[in-house]
């Protein structure tokens, strides 16, 4: 376990930082000294827990091993940066664009290795389709799918896809995120940011099914027990994680 420290909501408006800024820069290069050295022994890491700010350690340890893609799976594109937006300090809806380089130095250029995933070995799969940044997002990263766009081309042709992209790309491997927001509320309410028009947890397993195999590790976030009442919710991430990544780094491409 890594724990974080003590939360400081320190946001000022005009300021160019982050909130909790300096904590969040320890516990990001504490965890990504947690992911590198599971993935120095041949270990397969998943990181449970916390919101999608943990991608951006997962990026940082993979940027210290070399060139690797991201699947990105999310109900938001998460790609709020300054050069988008006024109110841009809450990386949790920042972390896409932080990984690929968008951000402020102090996020995105750790160790002076940004960006830590090149946009164009960057995959996302799962927005609606009214996301603010989809527009840009469709413009800077390789690939991108909204939830409408996989479920009309189906789970196991999508996630297909997004393995045959990364398989011919120049990368040592890839990681996967997953926003467990990427389902609909209707089945997942217990995240920040629940919406409609998401994915079933069929289509999400299946998707994830096709992706884990050739993955170097993944992280699972956003869960929100406080808003879980009687636990099904959390019984139904368990079950994407048993079901969706029983296979996560198996080396094989296909479920």
């Amino acid at each position: 376990m890594v724990l974080p420290g003590r939360y400081r909501d320190d946001y000022r408006p005009g300021r160019a930082r982050l909130r909790n800024q300096e904590a969040i820069v320890d516990y990001t290069t504490r965890l990504a000294g947690r992911i590198a050295g599971s993935l120095g022994i041949g270990h397969t890491p998943l990181v449970l827990g916390g919101d999608c700010s943990v991608l951006v350690a997962a990026g940082l340890a993979l940027a210290r091993r070399g060139r690797f893609g991201l699947v990105h799976l999310d109900g938001h594109t998460d790609f709020r940066h300054p050069g988008n937006s006024d109110d841009c300090a809450s990386l949790a809806g920042e972390d896409l664009a932080a990984v690929v380089g968008r951000h402020w130095d102090a996020i995105s250029n750790l160790e002076e290795r940004r960006p830590y995933i090149e946009p164009e070995h960057a995959l996302h799969l799962g927005c609606r389709p009214d996301d603010a940044c989809l527009d840009e997002v469709m413009a800077t990263i390789a690939l991108t799918m909204t939830s409408e766009e996989i479920r009309a081309r189906g789970a196991l042709d999508a996630g297909t896809a997004a393995v045959d992209l990364l398989s011919c790309g120049p990368v040592d491997g890839y990681w996967i995120h997953l926003d467990v927001d990427i389902l609909d509320a209707a089945v997942m309410p217990a995240v920040d940011s629940p919406s409609g028009n998401g994915l079933s947890v069929s289509e999400l397993t299946t998707l994830l099914s096709v992706v884990c195999p050739g993955a170097i590790g993944a992280d699972v976030t956003i869960f929100d027990p406080d808003l879980d009442f009687d636990g099904r919710h959390a019984r139904t991430v368990a079950t994407v994680i048993e079901t969706g990544l029983a296979r996560l780094g198996d080396g094989s491409s296909h479920p």
